[in-house]
């Protein structure tokens, strides 16, 4: 399998692993929201209703109609996540793992042309979803899983129409590529169910490694109520992977414990949404050198119920884990201000709530609420190039887990090495910089 190289594990990955992405992805779930630094200075309020530069057609393609010329912003985000979890085993045993989020740069790309009055053009390079992690070797609820990754990468192409001076339309095709691995291993002490048989530690019970591309599309359009107010409203469609590869672990293949030297692999597939989202967005001008902007984010994510893995063996799909997450919500506020002719400085605060209740929250996904911090600045180094920083602190909420939730899917690894009972605690920061260009 060559372009299709083991998708599957990027599904299962993110199964087992719950929102196990939220804790390198800054937003709920496994979704990113980083998409510039200029944005981030705001703790990205009011995006579907800004215009800085190409950068706006990211969050609505509508705002491609603010831009003049042809313009260029290229950037990047470095993220910095501290997630700890800690607990028992069976109520006895304590273990932990920290700082097991792995950082990572978050690059972007942006170009956008001005047609006519009316129409303009946009490409963007960039991402949505993402992340990255691993706990510690002896961690001792490794058996709910101990390493999991996935990478997105996104291609829009955009068109925008000012259907009159007060109104703009836009649209976009979104091609979406991702790749990802899932891995859980035996904690000392594990054994085979029902059985007194040990498991040696470290033996992997499941992993899965894989990639998928597929498209989506996008809307959004722009209302520019007078000259100092304005809505901003953009709409993302679900995107379906269809997820092809080979998974190999006691877990889905029992020979595996016999014949451990095989490296014994099974085909399969799984199907993956990543969800809808939405945005309803405002900006007002309050004074020659002061604005404020809001906005308010959705997330469709109780689409994400459950995980099945299709091995074409003729038997009904196996499952992998159920999820039963809950629609996400985003509120942000923020402000700018024009200090002089060449800086501008920018402030926000926001507030991202959950995608799991405390019920289904999962060790390697500690998905909770978060708080975000933002200050950032532009600087107007020539009429045509002008540079951008920002810098936001996440205060995430402490939050209980419990592994197994009561599901057939978790009940099996607790019988492996038994149930979890602990919290998560966390913190990230994110630094961005990005430089933008004016032909």
């Amino acid at each position: 399998m060559n372009n299709n190289k083991n998708r599957l594990s990027l599904a299962i990955a993110l199964g087992l692993l719950g929102s196990v992405t939220s804790t390198t992805s800054m937003a709920a779930g496994f979704q990113l929201a980083e998409y510039s630094a200029t944005g981030l200075g705001r703790a990205y309020a009011g995006e579907a209703a800004m215009a800085d530069g190409a950068d706006a057609q990211w969050r609505n393609m509508a705002m491609l109609t603010y831009l003049e010329g042809t313009q260029i912003s290229v950037g990047g985000i470095y993220v910095d996540p501290n997630v700890d979890v800690s607990g028992k085993i069976n109520d006895t045993i304590p273990t932990s793992s920290k700082d097991f989020a792995h950082s990572a740069v978050i690059p972007n790309f942006y170009l956008s042309h001005r047609v006519n009055e009316k129409l303009a053009l946009g490409v963007a390079l960039g991402t949505n979803y993402g992340m990255e992690t691993d706990l510690d070797d002896n961690f001792a609820a490794s058996h709910f899983g101990n390493t999991a990754s996935i990478i997105t990468k996104e291609l829009n192409l955009n068109i925008a129409y000012q259907v009159m001076p007060q109104l703009s339309v836009g649209g976009g095709v979104r091609y979406v590529m991702g790749e990802g691995h899932f891995g859980a291993t035996a904690p000392k002490g594990a054994k085979l169910p029902g059985t007194n048989t040990p498991i040696p530690e470290g033996t992997t019970l499941k992993y899965m490694e894989g990639t998928d591309e597929a498209l989506g599309w996008q809307v959004g359009t722009a209302w520019q109520i007078n000259d100092t107010n304005r809505l901003g409203f953009t709409y993302k469609s679900e995107v379906k992977l269809d997820l092809e590869g080979h998974a190999k672990g006691i877990g889905f293949i029992p020979l595996s414990a016999v014949f451990p030297n095989l490296n014994l692999t099974k085909q399969g597939s799984m199907a993956l949404a990543m969800p809808a989202t939405a945005e309803l967005a405002s900006f007002h001008q309050l004074t020659d050198s002061v604005a404020i902007h809001a906005s308010v984010n959705w997330t469709d994510w109780s689409s994400f119920e459950k995980l099945e893995a299709d091995f074409h063996d003729g038997k009904a799909p196996t499952m992998v884990k159920e999820e039963h997450w809950e629609d996400n919500y985003r509120i942000a506020l923020g402000g700018t201000y024009q200090l002089n002719q060449k800086i501008t400085l920018r402030s926000g605060i926001a507030y991202d709530t959950s995608a799991v209740s405390d019920k289904n929250r999962t060790i390697t996904i500690p998905e909770t609420d978060r708080t975000w911090l933002s200050i950032g600045a532009g600087y107007e180094w020539s009429q045509n190039l002008s540079l951008d920083a920002g810098f936001t602190y996440i205060i995430a909420k402490d939050a209980p887990i419990t592994e197994s939730r009561g599901y057939e899917s978790d009940n099996e690894a607790q019988a492996i090495g038994g149930s979890f009972n602990g919290e998560t605690t966390g913190s990230v920061w994110l630094l961005g910089v990005q430089a933008n260009y004016r032909f």
